[in-house]
């Protein structure tokens, strides 16, 4: 049976060459990278030489990165860390971002922070005009966060609209980009955000890996303690090896990521056309087939009618897809992006979200069409 994975904003399969660095690394560089003695002089060595290449690479300091468990724990730490050191009392984000901010945020909120949410439009996109009329409206210091890139419905957050609100009304900024780092241009040298989450399973890189970024002069205080691994910032013994897989992955991804991108439009465009040609009666969730406005890894379809069998039907034919956020499998509950702008007749209607990668053929296009029948 034919074997096709349209679920890369779930998670995207490592690199080959991600795996042999890796293989590499776990067998040459076993020791503890606290320990003063070589093996561990060596260990720490490429924990920092893996920092510097990131940073390289984002345009940034090796100072102002933090190595994490992954986006959720970067989401986490930033958002705490705003509100317990840097005194932001007011966060302003959106319903339809991911869990690992929503459920931090409303953790906060019942420490006392005031929470707003920017509506919602009909199409799935953030009201900047919502959202300047909260910043204006605000008397406390505040913090914006707002996702770049959904992992959903695949819409892009206007980073420079948000950055000019920011600036204006003195707030501070805090970025999701999960599902940005390694597919688009982040030039974080020219921006003026001031936190990002990157996790290193979105980028054809390993599980458990990812970092967070605060911008230079922010005190950064820990939520893990026990060490003073990252600096006093992140307690506990350094994983080299997905470290150095995360580094690899992302040097990967950037070295070709104009040619990967237009592959990928290509690969995208191709399911849209393809797929109104064979189903005409869909419908695409928010503006994930506009390629201007939503990312070229993401297509989210809503089907014109119930079919509460059709993800285990295409995944007994190989194929692998998803009904809403990858954090959310096993939970009967629907998904809270889609539910926050579709109208209740077509939130009955089955949705589901094809994502690719840079691995993904019109082969695989083709095969997943015909299966739909």
């Amino acid at each position: 049976m034919k074997r096709v994975y349209l679920d890369n904003a779930a998670s995207t399969p490592m690199f080959p060459e991600v795996i042999d660095v890796m293989m590499q690394t776990l067998t040459a560089s076993f020791g503890n990278p606290s320990s003063i003695h070589s093996f561990g002089r060596s260990a720490k060595a490429m924990i920092e030489n893996a920092r510097k290449k990131i940073a390289k690479n984002l345009h940034c300091t090796t100072s102002e990165l933090v190595f994490t468990s992954g986006g959720t724990e970067a989401n986490n730490l930033i958002l705490k860390n705003a509100v317990y050191h840097l005194d932001v009392k007011h966060i302003i984000t959106t319903s339809i971002e991911h869990h690992a901010v929503l459920h931090t945020i409303t953790f906060l909120e019942k420490k006392g922070i005031q929470v707003s949410y920017v509506n919602i439009t009909n199409n799935g996109t953030i009201d900047y005009v919502h959202l300047e009329k909260l910043l204006a409206n605000s008397q406390q210091k505040t913090l914006i966060s707002l996702m770049h890139v959904n992992n959903e419905i695949g819409t892009i957050l206007d980073l420079e609209k948000v950055i000019i609100l920011k600036n204006k009304y003195q707030a501070l900024f805090h970025s999701d980009t999960v599902q940005s780092i390694g597919h688009f241009n982040i030039n974080l040298s020219d921006s003026e955000i001031d936190f990002i989450t990157a996790a290193a399973h979105k980028f054809h890189g390993p599980k458990g890996i990812g970092f967070a970024f605060f911008r230079k002069g922010t005190a950064i205080f820990p939520e893990i303690l026990g060490g003073e691994q990252e600096r006093g910032t992140r307690a506990g013994t350094e994983n080299i090896g997905a470290i150095v897989g995360m580094e690899k992955a992302l040097s990967m991804c950037i070295d070709h990521l104009k040619e990967d991108l237009n592959y990928l439009k290509n690969i995208k465009d191709y399911f849209i056309n393809s797929i109104k040609n064979k189903y005409p009666s869909i419908k695409f969730n928010g503006v994930s087939n506009d390629l201007t406005k939503s990312t070229h890894t993401v297509v989210n379809i809503q089907f014109p009618k119930e079919l509460p069998m059709l993800l285990f039907q295409l995944d007994l034919k190989g194929i692998a897809v998803s009904g809403g956020s990858a954090c959310q499998s096993g939970s009967n509950k629907g998904s809270h992006v889609l539910q926050s702008f579709l109208s209740e007749s077509e939130q009955i209607n089955t949705s589901i979200r094809f994502s690719f990668s840079k691995l993904t053929t019109k082969d695989d296009i083709d095969y997943t069409l015909e299966q739909l029948k």
